[in-house]
Parts: structure tokens; sequence; C-alpha cells
């Protein structure tokens, strides 16, 4: 029987989305407020699904409180209060757009769950904008 779990976290964290091949210009006018020379910060809210089968001597699909520590120890503890553009080694050569941030914590949650689990990551931005990766 397949089935999905689920777990929210959330975190802060700043960044700014600037194409630098781009003029100042073309870059206010496609990111806008977006592109704030001093970042902008953002209220991450953050849910994991998981998705499998149940085991059938725990009856669980995955223990809860180890995703909790799962996430806590390699999204919370590693992105909380950072700046993405400045902190976080993957936005090195890449615009830290939502998208590429919900890719990100995906591959770093597939180091750390075996394969056998489907995971999705939905990311939100804001109350009214979210990624989900892998789209469903």
């Amino acid at each position: 029987m397949r089935i999905s779990i689920y777990r929210r976290a959330h975190f802060n964290a700043a960044h700014r989305l600037h194409n630098p091949r781009w003029s100042d210009e073309k870059n206010i006018e496609v990111f806008g407020l977006c592109n704030s020379p001093n970042f902008h910060g953002h209220n991450y809210d953050l849910e994991i699904r998981l998705t499998g089968e149940i085991d059938p001597d725990t009856g669980y699909l995955f223990d809860l409180g180890v995703l909790a520590k799962i996430i806590k120890q390699h999204i919370e503890n590693r992105f909380d209060h950072k700046n993405l553009n400045v902190d976080i080694p993957e936005f090195k050569d890449k615009n830290p757009t939502t998208e590429y941030f919900a890719h990100l914590i995906w591959t770093i949650l597939r180091e750390h769950i075996e394969e056998k689990y489907e995971i999705g990551v939905k990311l939100w931005e804001t109350p009214r904008n979210y990624v989900e990766f892998p789209a469903r």
C-alpha cells in the first residue's frame, strides 16, 4: 500500500535576484524589488512529502521524528538566517530563485533519505507563492 507522509518546517533567509549578464535596467524590469542590491528576506515555509510502502513491522512509512531531525540538521540549520547569494556555495553562479532553492533542498534530502522513498518538496516564498519539486 503506497502512502504519503508530510512534515512542515520554517526558516528565514535573504537573497537577491540578479542576472550579471544583464544591465541594471533589465534586472530591475524583470526582478523588480527582488533585485535590491541590499537583498531582501523571506519567511520560508517548507513541506516535505515522502511516499512509499508502509513497513509491516512498524506500521510506519518513515519515522516522522527521524524526518524532523533530517530536515532540522540539513535544511533549517543550513539555511536559516542566511543570505543565499553570499552564504550558500550552490548559489555562487546560480540565481537563488525559489525554483532553484526547492531543487537544492530536494537534492540535499535525497542524500539522506533512501531511494525507496519518493521525496516531494513544497517551498512557500510567501503565503501566496510556492514552488513544488518535482512537479506533480
